[in-house]
């Protein structure tokens, strides 16, 4: 993968529950982390005494995180409504000569703050609530 631009690198939220996703408006940074949960199954008898790690086991999990100013009324209050009221609906990813990553977030956290004389800003952070999936561009 070639150097690509950061502003390239989009969230998006499913609006409607049907498919319908939307970026979210005035984000200026953005990241996804996948992590996966390690099984030790090390012995005695493990050679050498090295660790040994079950494949295929362990939890995977994913975190999407963003920061920015408001612009769009629409994709701030989706947001705010998703975290009260506690659901789990489906974001997507884009990440640039990469691919998109989808499947369903919960809103973990939204932070608002600002500055006497700058913008108000907002971050949020989601973890994933389900199984992803990966389409390749």
């Amino acid at each position: 993968m070639v150097a690509q631009n950061g502003k390239d690198l989009l969230i998006k939220i499913d609006m409607t529950g049907a498919g319908s996703f939307q970026t979210f408006a005035g984000l200026r940074a953005t990241r996804i982390s996948f992590n996966a949960e390690s099984v030790d199954v090390t012995s005695l008898e493990s050679a050498g005494g090295w660790r040994e790690l079950l494949a295929g086991s362990g939890v995977k999990s994913a975190t999407i995180t963003g920061s920015g100013v408001f612009k769009d009324d629409t994709s701030d209050e989706r947001a705010r409504q998703i975290f009260f009221d506690g659901v789990v609906p489906d974001f997507q990813v884009i990440v640039p000569d990469f691919g998109i990553i989808e499947g369903p977030f919960q809103v973990t956290s939204i932070d608002y703050a600002g500055s006497y004389n700058g913008e108000a800003t907002y971050e949020l952070s989601m973890a994933s609530a389900g199984a992803l999936t990966f389409t390749a561009i």
